[in-house]
């Protein structure tokens, strides 16, 4: 397809973005075209948005970036057997090589040559993005745009809280960012006995009380592992999912997991965490995990089921739609936190 496109350009090093009118991309044999219906704000996007280091380290302006959408495939390539034009798709950011020891033993989610859309690659906040085919997830057509736009995001969620069992379990959700609340919709979905949300922010603890949380605590009023433990009978709680990154929630967050509790760990800390790995590790016989993207497709399997069948209601947390155009006012409520998840329409 010829001709150019309204996108969203990362474009300089520095803060900020721009709207600019950029060529449509063509596609390779083995990729498809597609129209973006809906496309979500993700934190990473926020980090590039407002170029902190990681972003300096990692981003190449200037260049389109946003990697959450939804969309119909308008245009593939002549080795692409598996989709055709109309199909209804979202896509798996990560791409992966195929070939390190982690692709070769199926473990394609820890690639050791990722490179991720919107991020290294061109990404989705435009009218049109490209994709290879082998990246794509086929929606149901009766899912909405917007809740399809955001289920990359919630596989980070499914993958966080089911790396593990969690049924009857207690589970403390610490930071109530966007993946945050989802991951609270799906330990509860998961049979969690008790699903506690903590964060510093009143408008995303109301959120976390709307996904299904049985306790929120706000971290700067009540001290969170005296209340974790006095809900847990003395004993902490059985998994935390950190998704703050702060230092001292992370901190907070080993000193109220159980003896032989999970840790299970999405967040990125920008700054060195001090931990008494001794007591709060070693001693207690706790299971540490880094968490990265999702199964490849495992979770995205399990994302589509527990949508589908409402066993997770996301609507709750998806609290602003705006034109594309309007992209700066969805990143000042992304700065300010007074939003769940924002959805821009092209």
């Amino acid at each position: 397809m010829n001709g150019t496109m309204e996108a969203i350009v990362k474009h300089h090093r520095g803060s900020g973005a721009q709207m600019q009118e950029v060529a449509i991309p063509e596609i390779r044999d083995d990729e498809v075209l597609i129209r973006v219906k809906a496309t979500s704000i993700c934190g990473t996007d926020v980090h590039i948005y407002n170029w902190d280091e990681w972003s300096e380290s990692r981003v190449k302006p200037p260049y389109v970036f946003g990697h959450e959408f939804s969309g119909e495939i308008v245009e593939i390539g002549s080795k692409v057997h598996n989709f055709q034009t109309g199909d209804y798709v979202s896509a798996e950011t990560h791409l992966i090589c195929g070939h390190c020891p982690q692709c070769l033993t199926g473990k394609f989610h820890i690639c050791e040559n990722t490179k991720i859309i919107g991020v290294d690659t061109q990404g989705c906040f435009a009218e049109y993005v490209a994709l290879p085919a082998d990246n794509l997830w086929k929606n149901p057509e009766d899912m909405p745009t917007d809740i399809a736009s955001i289920q990359e995001p919630m596989g980070n969620a499914v993958h966080t809280v089911l790396n593990g069992d969690v049924a009857g379990k207690s589970v403390a959700i610490i930071g109530c960012g966007p993946i945050g609340l989802m991951a609270v919709g799906v330990a509860k979905a998961a049979g969690a006995s008790q699903v506690l949300a903590f964060d510093l922010n009143p408008y995303r603890l109301e959120l976390a009380e709307k996904m299904g949380a049985t306790t929120v605590i706000h971290s700067g009023e009540i001290d969170p592992v005296e209340k974790a433990k006095e809900l847990t009978d003395g004993h902490g709680v059985d998994v935390v999912c950190e998704m703050s990154g702060h230092p001292v929630a992370m901190d907070q967050g080993f000193k109220m997991i159980t003896n032989g509790g999970r840790v299970s760990i999405l967040s990125l800390p920008t700054k060195r965490v001090s931990l008494d790995v001794t007591n709060d590790i070693v001693f207690k016989g706790v299971e540490v995990q880094g968490i990265t993207g999702r199964k490849m497709y495992e979770t995205w399997q399990q994302v589509s089921r527990l949508l589908q069948s409402k066993q997770v209601d996301v609507a709750p947390l998806i609290t602003h739609h705006l034109k594309l155009e309007e992209f700066e006012k969805g990143f000042d409520l992304m700065n300010q936190g007074q939003c769940g998840k924002v959805v821009l329409h092209p």
